[in-house]
């Protein structure tokens, strides 16, 4: 009977004391604001996040203390950007009693995240210009971060600096054909255009010194020149549809007419024949 009650006790106080884990820790960054995510199986925790670069030791991020949530913003903690970070996504009861020991609480890494060539980049923003007939100057606004410096919030250009290119598709209206330009500014000249025809532009931020994977940033919104457009080409499937049936309509009425009107001729020619013949001679 002592044994059972010796052992009720220790499962009880196991239960007590079991603290769930992070799990799926992940980075997520979208133009250098890095995120670390987690999910749990309890909301009586709290989470407190640590990092470290290049094996260095473990240093708590001042934003990341004692979280309910279960992500956290570690953006102005990975300065500078160039380095390889991990984190360690450290499990706490809500309120902390002498049962808990600090070093036996739950730990889970995450792996290893450099910013500045993993971090996604967002979509620029573009206008076009045609300087003449057959030139187009393309003009690139790039993407704002979350980060401020000296009073000034930072584009990605001032991140990323000479290391940040352009890449610039573009196509004639009605061709399938599309080609790729690399620019390494932002007001880029595009020439030996066809002289009066509308061609479309989109561009997206194009980092070469990084790995493939990361080396594209999102695509911008279309934006086209004005020209000499081929009406038939510019004609939707709807259109196309409307036309055809209207030529059709119009068909059948002519055809209806051109019968109707050869039936009373021939209606006519015989009743005059038939006249005809039966007069008196």
């Amino acid at each position: 009977m002592e044994e059972l009650k010796v052992m009720f006790c220790y499962i009880s106080f196991t239960e007590d004391n079991f603290v769930p884990r992070a799990e799926n820790v992940h980075w997520f960054s979208l133009d250098f604001k890095t995120t670390l995510n987690w999910t749990t199986k309890s909301s009586n925790y709290t989470y407190t996040v640590l990092y470290s670069w290049d094996d260095s030791d473990w240093i708590e991020c001042l934003y990341c203390s004692q979280l309910i949530e279960s992500v956290c913003d570690l953006t102005n903690c990975l300065k500078p950007f160039d380095r390889i970070y991990s984190a360690d996504v450290k499990t706490e009861p809500a309120s902390m009693n002498h049962n808990y020991d600090p070093e036996e609480l739950p730990h889970t890494y995450s792996g290893n995240f450099n910013p500045y060539i993993e971090s996604n980049i967002s979509a620029v923003k573009i206008t076009v210009q045609a300087v003449d007939e057959r030139t187009v100057t393309v003009n690139i606004t790039d993407p704002l971060t979350s980060i401020h410096q000296d009073g000034k919030q930072l584009s990605i250009r001032d991140v990323l600096k000479n290391d940040l290119m352009y890449k610039i598709s573009y196509y004639k209206s009605g061709s399938t054909g599309k080609r790729d330009i690399i620019s390494e500014s932002s007001m880029a000249e595009v020439s030996q255009l066809d002289a009066g025809q509308k061609y479309c532009f989109m561009v997206a931020a194009y980092i070469p010194s990084r790995p493939k994977s990361t080396q594209q940033g999102a695509w911008s919104e279309q934006r086209c020149t004005t020209g000499q457009e081929d009406v038939l080409q510019e004609l939707s499937l709807g259109a196309w549809v409307g036309a055809v049936f209207i030529l059709l309509t119009i068909l059948i009425i002519v055809v209806t007419v051109t019968v109707l009107c050869c039936r009373c001729c021939q209606r006519r020619n015989k009743m005059l024949h038939t006249s005809q013949s039966s007069a008196p001679v």
